[in-house]
């Protein structure tokens, strides 16, 4: 129990560093199950997503949805009511009124009775609602899950570990739209991918790098922080099912961008090994990163790094980035401005324009036509 004095009360603090991703609010009828708390004390859930593997899946869930939603306002507006259920509803407010009255005691107070659980179930019965119950599990059990893996195969879903809301020095640890955007990419071109070794620069969650590894040889996921990276390894293990036999090896590994050089330290957690870091060098021919561009200085950061390594490797890579534009109110411009994406843009172009004698960086814009094999809106600002 909490006390809390009405000081508090009258004065409530809203921490303004707080931000949330809706990645998880794209499936309204599904249940996010609060597995554990973190190292930090934040909530972390278990998430299921579906690989959609033809246009007849996408119809299905989006009519699913629509049907949710249309569900929902009818609820709202009473038009699903039939008659009994009105009257039941109507008898049942007329029996609380009274009940209510029957118990009040002489000084008015009121004495409130339990109701048998026996007379609670048949009233719910007769009710036509969608309850949710929120379901707490304790780590390594996910036996609320029972009915979601018996509507899916084992090979067209993806479990994810994730928060919902986080400080912005947090953010890896949810999950967002631009690396469901990637993933569909990757799913789209398995062929170009297939047998490859790859790098993810900032891969949060994991959940690019996890599709990835359906197809490449071997890819290093990587971003900094010990919980987070935790996270993610454990998301890799939920889904080696996904992984073909003898290929799709995911190994999570430390990368700050605010050094210059690879972790190798052996007493640190995550850290790499002198031989990973001659096989990133010798055969990496893919780096990528989602979402990933939100605070200039790291932007020049990841920038610096992806120079760095770039420079190191023994074959032309390929880099992919995906992310999303998120304008925003600035008094500075007093006007809606996208100023993280401007300056990707800017150091972007620096980068292409850059006089280098080693190397040579193009840069081409990929058209968004492609085939959408996760449930998540696909918005313009992709």
């Amino acid at each position: 129990m909490v006390d809390v004095t009405e000081e508090e009360m009258d004065n409530p603090t809203f921490k303004s560093d707080t931000v949330l991703s809706d990645v998880h609010l794209h499936c309204p009828n599904k249940r996010h199950l609060m597995v554990r708390l973190n190292a930090v004390g934040q909530p972390v859930f278990l998430s299921y997503f579906k690989l959609l593997w033809n246009a007849e899946d996408l119809a299905s869930e989006k009519n699913v949805r629509e049907a949710t939603t249309e569900r929902e306002h009818q609820y709202r507006s009473g038009d699903e009511l039939c008659d009994k259920d009105r009257n039941n509803l109507k008898k049942e407010r007329t029996i609380n009124i009274e009940g209510v009255e029957a118990l009040l005691d002489d000084d008015g107070d009121l004495e409130v009775v339990r109701r048998p659980r026996s007379a609670s179930d048949l009233e719910a019965e007769d009710l036509l609602r969608d309850r949710v119950y929120p379901v707490v599990l304790m780590k390594g059990k996910e036996d609320a899950f029972e009915d979601e893996e018996q509507e899916c195969t084992c090979s067209d879903v993806v479990k994810i570990e994730h928060t919902m809301a986080t400080p912005l020095e947090d953010v890896g640890k949810q999950v967002w739209r631009a690396a469901f955007l990637l993933a569909d990419y990757i799913l789209f071109k398995r062929e170009t991918f297939r047998c490859c070794s790859v790098l993810e620069l900032g891969g949060g969650t994991g959940i690019t790098s996890i599709i990835m590894g359906t197809v490449a040889k071997r890819v290093y996921c990587t971003d900094v922080g010990e919980d987070l990276l935790a996270m993610c390894e454990q998301n890799v293990a939920l889904n080696k099912h996904l992984m073909e036999p003898g290929r799709g090896e995911v190994k999570v590994k430390e990368l700050d961008w605010l050094k210059d050089e690879f972790c190798t330290d052996p007493e640190a957690p995550y850290s790499w090994s002198e031989g990973e870091i001659a096989d990133l060098h010798d055969h990496c021919t893919v780096i990528m990163a989602a979402d990933v561009f939100y605070d200039d200085d790291l932007t020049d950061a990841l920038f610096r790094t992806l120079y760095r390594i770039t420079h190191n490797l023994r074959n032309s890579c390929t880099v992919y980035l995906a992310l999303e534009k998120r304008l925003n109110f600035t008094l500075r411009h007093m006007d809606v401005t996208c100023e993280a994406y401007s300056h990707f843009r800017n150091t972007l172009n620096d980068l292409e324009n850059l006089q280098d004698r080693k190397m040579k960086y193009t840069v081409e814009a990929i058209k968004l036509d492609f085939c959408q094999f996760l449930v998540y809106e696909r918005i313009e600002q992709l």
